[in-house]
């Protein structure tokens, strides 16, 4: 069955076009920003399909979101990710190769492959310089087309993770989840409720009618997934922020509900794939491929 799509139009001058994919296995919402008027393109958090029990993938998610660049008349000129996710497989690599658009990700990656480099005891294996085309840092900027992108650093649940900012739409990644689901996790190593929080509050700070696209949806309360939503909408009723929450009272609610949540059940495989931009560990002796799973270690 394919993911479900939902396109978010252009609201005027220099404001996107945008299509959110969601891939239901993980709940990860994968997006398509495009300039409406030259029909360049830049992908954002495309998944690479990753079944857990037989530790198989495949790109069928990433193939659709080519498809559907491709039915629109896109042309794919940037490969981005906001950060080394732990629910999912990136498809950077893949992505790069099929479309031959440059990828990208937040400059701070490289401390998280020293970080995971321990977790895993794959000392020298992670080379996030050679793995991703560049790696952006807080205050930078880039074209989609005509449109001027502006690269954040968002930290809190990474210590990695980028915001990109085109005209009224921002891509939030793994802060903000839908209002009524509240905001993201911080317990990961590296992460931080304190991070988190100010990273919240800039956002937050953005004119009230920018488009906030989130990393991820569940379907509270059995609805169907969602991902859009303003700043205004965010401030009235994101039920973590909303009212005169102060900094000590949300990190206090935050790090309580982290306590009680386990591990993504992708988390261990994930990281030293997306660590390298995607691609799998290299092959073996044998030919074949092998993760490695730290035992005992969280």
């Amino acid at each position: 069955m394919k993911n479900i799509v939902r396109y978010s139009p252009s609201t005027g001058s220099g404001s996107p076009d945008v299509w959110g994919i969601y891939e239901a296995d993980t709940g990860s919402i994968q997006y398509i920003v495009a300039d409406p008027q030259t029909r360049e393109a830049a992908l954002v958090d495309v998944v690479q399909n990753f079944d857990p029990h037989s530790a198989k993938t495949d790109f069928s998610s990433a193939d659709q979101v080519l498809a559907l660049a491709k039915e629109n008349n896109l042309k794919i000129t940037w490969v981005l990710d906001t950060h080394p996710h732990a629910d999912h497989l990136m498809a950077s690599w893949y992505l790069k190769e099929q479309t031959k658009a440059p990828n990208a990700i937040g400059e701070k990656v490289c401390e998280i492959a020293e970080l995971w480099s321990d977790y895993y005891n794959l000392p020298n294996t992670f080379e996030p310089t050679t793995d991703f085309d560049y790696l952006f840092k807080e205050g930078d900027s880039f074209k989609i087309g005509e449109l001027e992108v502006n690269v954040w650093l968002s930290p809190g649940h990474t210590l990695g993770s980028i915001t990109y900012i085109v005209g009224d739409a921002a891509f939030v990644h793994d802060t903000f989840m839908y209002p009524d689901s509240g905001t993201s996790r911080a317990d990961f190593p590296g992460g931080s409720s304190k991070d988190l929080w100010n990273s919240l509050q800039r956002i937050l700070a953005l004119p009230e009618n920018t488009r906030l696209f989130v990393g991820h949806d569940y379907g509270k309360g059995g609805r169907d997934p969602q991902w859009e939503a303003t700043v205004a909408q965010h401030k009235a009723s994101n039920i973590h922020l909303a009212g005169s929450v102060s900094e000590a009272a949300y990190r206090e609610q935050r790090d309580e509900r982290d306590a009680t949540l386990a591990l993504p059940d992708r988390m261990l495989h994930a990281l030293q794939v997306n660590l390298r931009a995607g691609k799998l560990p290299e092959p073996e002796a044998d030919g074949h491929r092998y993760f490695k799973i730290p035992a005992n270690r969280f």
